[in-house]
């Protein structure tokens, strides 16, 4: 029995939405589809070129790798880009003997051991500083059309001092990066060359050994321990070794390592029980460092969960009873 329908007219719209609907649902199906394709391929391509590193880990070619940016091995369009940027470095690098030497030794704690990396340093700076305000002329909106010229010319100023500053502010974080790997690394280290040493092994021939075993586990450490056996082998002396090793990580254990080992070889007192006892003490601040840590984190929780979960939870908590609240109360509070 068909029901009765006061105005028939009324279910005439429904009926070409229907295949509105579909064409976009099939539309969002077809767009998560291809999002997921392209995560996927872009997992599987992530794996290989992995597993891809790992394997010329394993054949001894990491070095050959991470060589690739020296100006004297690069292509050639990196070795035009590489002069440019020295031309440029060439009329902006400071006469100062002093200050040179700090912004070497900053880029070689950076990572960038190059003779002309200085020198390629002042010519990012300069190049920055010149083709930020460039571009920043070239894609302003209109809105920015609209302002007064003082504020344009401060748009032009910033940009320029920021793109000035830019290298530094990259630098201090690859100087934090390799930082935190050496950190990581050298506890295990400094066990692995107690075990040398107790094992027979002489010091040097202990810290060659560490650097050639740290290759998988912490390329950056393995790279300084490798450093310091070519200076001594070029004719340094320990102690200038150890030194220059100081000097180009700028860690604190590593000064202690390297004051140790210097006091030690002085005095001629037994390397075995003087680096296992700095490796206990190592050991002691590493985990002091994982408690600190663990201290903050309570403190570093505290604004996200005020900020985002707190709200959260009071709206799911309370909202279902406001709501009855606006409903049933407030209507019979107001005699309705």
């Amino acid at each position: 029995m068909a029901l009765p329908v006061d105005n028939p007219v009324q279910l005439l719209p429904a009926i070409p939405l229907l295949p509105s609907q579909l064409h976009l649902l099939i539309a969002a199906f077809v767009c998560l589809m291809l999002l997921l394709t392209i995560a996927g391929v872009s997992s599987v391509l992530r794996h290989r070129k992995t597993n891809k590193d790992y394997k010329r880990r394993m054949a001894g070619r990491w070095a050959a790798d991470n060589s690739a940016d020296v100006p004297g091995r690069a292509s050639t369009a990196k070795k035009q880009v590489f002069r440019f940027l020295t031309v440029l470095g060439k009329s902006t690098k400071p006469r100062n003997e002093e200050e040179l030497s700090i912004i070497r030794r900053t880029l070689v704690q950076a990572g960038y051991r190059g003779a002309e990396a200085p020198l390629i340093f002042f010519g990012i700076k300069l190049f920055l500083a010149g083709i930020l305000p460039i571009g920043f002329a070239m894609l302003r909106t209109p809105a920015m059309i609209l302002l007064p010229a003082q504020y344009t010319l401060f748009f032009f100023v910033f940009s320029a001092v920021g793109g000035f500053y830019l290298p530094n502010v990259w630098v201090q974080m690859k100087i934090r990066s390799r930082r935190e790997q050496l950190l990581l690394g050298f506890p295990e280290a400094l066990d692995l060359m107690v075990v040398c040493v107790e094992a027979g092994l002489g010091l040097d021939a202990a810290m060659q050994r560490v650097g050639t075993e740290m290759k998988l586990s912490n390329p950056v450490l393995s790279e300084e321990f490798k450093l310091l056996d070519l200076g001594l082998r070029a004719g340094q002396t320990r102690q200038q070794a150890l030194r220059n090793l100081s000097l180009r990580t700028g860690l604190e254990d590593i000064e202690n390592f390297t004051a140790l080992l210097v006091q030690t070889d002085k005095f001629g007192t037994n390397i075995a029980q003087a680096l296992r006892v700095h490796a206990d003490s190592m050991r002691t601040t590493r985990r002091l460092r994982a408690e600190e840590l663990a201290a903050k984190l309570p403190v570093k929780l505290l604004f996200p969960l005020v900020f985002f979960i707190f709200p959260s939870l009071f709206v799911v908590i309370m909202g279902p009873g406001i709501i009855q609240i606006a409903r049933i109360l407030l209507p019979s509070l107001g005699g309705k």
